[in-house]
């Protein structure tokens, strides 16, 4: 049962999520392992520490010196959307149904990492933690709009952005939007994206990720 930890457990655990609280990027791995009901030890990193002051077995895992990395039997993966398509294949769920849709989640996984997975989580960065002087705050708010525009666009059509349910396709473009607020938009203006949250957020085992990544508690099934 979760969070339930016997004798042995961590000797058991295979898996380890390196992430922070405030990383979007890490929240996408750390909600698929408990959607999944994924055996893992979750352990922050502090990044406001300089690469070099971080713990050195997260500097030995972390080939980019980023979060999050996933620690599975001894290998090393990083690069959220990677690791999404790793724990997809692995746990055979949040996949698809098809090599049809397969396909779809790679496209939206491309997408995300330039477009939406860009825009929103460095307009929230600007405005509450490294201020950018107002063209730079313009731009990328002008670009994070338009990426929710077309998010609110196909889900006015559809209840999640694969044919036959939820996907990492899902978990990928919603990391950030949980945190909107942050990033001064307001989610009302994007109602089927809004809509689409909440049909997220009522899937068994998710948790906000103020909630989820606050938490080094390990997760057991």
């Amino acid at each position: 049962m979760g969070n339930q930890l016997g004798d042995g457990f961590y000797e058991k655990i295979i898996m380890l999520l390196y992430g922070n609280i405030h990383s979007g990027h890490s929240y996408k791995v750390r909600s698929l392992l408990l959607l999944t009901k994924t055996a893992h030890r979750y352990q922050a990193i502090d990044l406001s520490l300089t690469r070099s002051e971080r713990p050195a077995e997260f500097i030995a895992a972390s080939q980019f010196g980023e979060v999050p990395v996933l620690l599975d039997d001894g290998r090393s993966l990083c690069q959220s959307n990677a690791i999404l398509q790793y724990l997809a294949q692995k746990t055979k769920q949040f996949c698809g149904t098809n090599s049809e849709e397969w396909q779809n989640i790679l496209e939206w996984l491309a997408w995300e990492s330039n477009r939406i997975g860009f825009s929103v989580p460095n307009l929230r960065y600007c405005l509450l933690w490294d201020k950018q002087a107002p063209e730079v705050i313009a731009y990328l708010r002008q670009r994070a709009v338009h990426d929710l525009q077309v998010l609110d666009h196909t889900l006015a059509k559809r209840d999640f952005l694969n044919p036959s349910g939820a996907s990492i396709a899902d978990i990928s473009c919603s990391a950030y939007l949980y945190w909107l607020h942050q990033a001064e938009l307001a989610i009302s203006d994007y109602p089927h994206v809004q809509s689409w949250l909440h049909r997220l957020s009522a899937l068994p085992g998710w948790q906000h990720p103020n909630v989820a990544m606050a938490s080094s508690m390990p997760y057991a099934q």
